[in-house]
């Protein structure tokens, strides 16, 4: 069983990974492979570079994620580019990692915590579509409780990723974070008895 969660920032998605993970599911962070696709030496890093030039490349080798992010902000095209390039590559990072843990033990569920599992359209690299949902209000208090960001950037940031209603229509499963932890402990806990065959 492989599983995609997703949700908004300070939605609980780390969160419910974590605790997946301590139920025993394996767990493949998108923001770990996303890092990964930026290392000197993947197709990634070179149609990076090809297309964004050779000043995004810092002393070390490495991809300037600022110098990048400089480029990229603001502009729609230029992401769109950047996403072009990135999004596959995790995908084929992920379905890779994904089909050796199946191989080692079929039984163990797999879930693939990514904040863009929407945007990048990978529900079908996935069997079931988990959404941690948070309102408004509740994201932004523990956004800026967590990060200590800026609350209009917090807000600018939210509006620009999917609302709560359109994520809940392309989930399978609804995850409500607004409640204590405990809740949403009860949630997946109730989830994992349903998926895991162990339980």
């Amino acid at each position: 069983m492989i599983i995609g969660l997703t949700g908004g920032i300070a939605s609980g998605k780390s969160t419910a990974a974590t605790y997946l993970k301590s139920k025993g599911a394996s767990v493949l962070d998108g923001d770990v492979l996303g890092h990964r696709a930026y290392e000197p030496h993947t197709q990634a890093y070179r149609e990076v570079v090809a297309a964004f030039g050779p000043e995004v490349v810092a002393a070390d080798g490495a991809i300037d994620r600022k110098v990048l992010g400089g480029k990229v902000f603001g502009n729609p095209d230029a992401l769109d580019r950047l996403t072009g390039i990135l999004w596959p590559e995790i995908r084929r990072m992920a379905e890779a990692e994904i089909a050796a843990l199946l191989t080692e033990d079929p039984a163990r569920p797999v879930v693939l915590e990514a904040a863009v599992l929407f945007e990048a359209g990978w529900e079908d690299a996935v069997d079931e579509v988990w959404v941690a949902i948070v309102d408004i209000e509740a994201a932004v208090a523990r956004a800026m409780e967590r990060d200590g960001a800026d609350e209009t950037a917090i807000r600018n940031r939210i509006a620009s990723q999917l609302s709560n209603e359109e994520r809940r229509r392309r989930a399978d499963i609804v995850i409500d974070n607004n409640g204590d932890e405990a809740m949403l402990r009860q949630q997946l806990d109730a989830q994992w008895a349903r998926i895991s065959p162990a339980s």
